[in-house]
């Protein structure tokens, strides 16, 4: 495994950020935002810029983190029309500049959805729209799958909390039904607790060989309340499933990459702050 971190979660400066990696003698870095833009609106050509900083001390750019997709409702877009290509455009942008940076992967959204996908005996009417936003979703990204393969790069998708895949278990879904090689999990067990699906060994292991990335958070998370709290890694839900899950990464040879996800701020501090308190624990428990 590889320790990696999301270059905004210490500074949207890059080099401030590339500095402050070699410091904590972290190697590896993926891009997502730098001067404060979503980094798929930034020109191609920018990524040689942040190419020759990366070189300058010793970092591997690893994934270009767009947000290609992202806050869509799968029941207000269709394949082709302005905003879909408006979209796939972003993306397109964000596989030119990996290729400029030499990274392997680049993320992408997964639109959005009502909470009920499936519903039955009425609920199909009344909650979940006739059950047929999942095969759409499925039409949606199968020019994205096509890409993927026509570019021979992995698009990663990201379970969110807002999304059409929320879980290990509905990427797996999407996944099978998609028949991508090209096409792989961004796991984010924290983004997955909002829905009661705990990232136990045997989640685990029901995704491993679809796992083309992993991100890690720590929060606290009452979906009655609607209320999320960021906590130190190790202090708040994750807590109980990091060791084991390290161990079965490291039993399965895993030789990708975790990245941190700082999204930390503690009181009277900054996100840098939360930086420094999350990345020793990390690297303690999957270094």
């Amino acid at each position: 495994m590889k320790i990696s971190v999301i270059n905004n979660g210490i500074s949207s400066d890059f080099e401030t950020c590339c500095k402050v990696l070699k410091e904590t003698n972290i190697k590896y870095i993926e891009i997502q935002n730098v001067h404060n833009t979503p980094v798929e609106c930034l020109p191609a050509e920018d990524a040689a810029g942040w190419k020759t900083i990366c070189d300058r001390y010793g970092i591997t750019p690893i994934i270009v983190t767009t947000h290609a997709f992202a806050g869509i409702a799968v029941g207000a877009v269709e394949v082709g029309d302005e905003t879909y290509q408006k979209h796939m455009g972003l993306l397109k942008n964000g596989i030119a500049q990996a290729r400029v940076l030499g990274a392997k992967m680049v993320r992408s959204m997964v639109f959005t959805k009502a909470i009920v996908t499936w519903g039955f005996h009425g609920a199909d009417k009344w909650n979940a729209g006739g059950n047929t936003a999942w095969g759409k979703f499925i039409r949606l990204f199968e020019p994205i799958a096509r890409l993927a393969e026509d570019e021979g790069i992995d698009i990663v998708v990201e379970n969110g909390f807002n999304a059409m895949i929320t879980s290990a278990y509905l990427t797996r879904k999407m996944i099978d039904e998609l028949g991508s090689k090209r096409i792989k999990l961004l796991w984010d067990p924290c983004n997955a607790l909002y829905y009661h699906e705990y990232p136990t060994v045997e989640v685990y292991e029901s995704v491993r060989d679809i796992i083309g990335h992993i991100h890690i958070k720590d929060a606290t998370i009452d979906s009655i309340k609607s209320e999320v709290d960021f906590r130190r890694i190790g202090t708040g839900m994750m807590a109980p499933y990091l060791t084991d899950l390290a161990d079965a990464l490291r039993r399965d040879g895993y030789d990708g990459y975790i990245s941190l996800e700082n999204v930390l701020r503690p009181d009277n501090g900054d996100f840098i702050d939360g930086y420094y308190q999350d990345i020793p624990e990390l690297v303690r428990i999957f270094g």
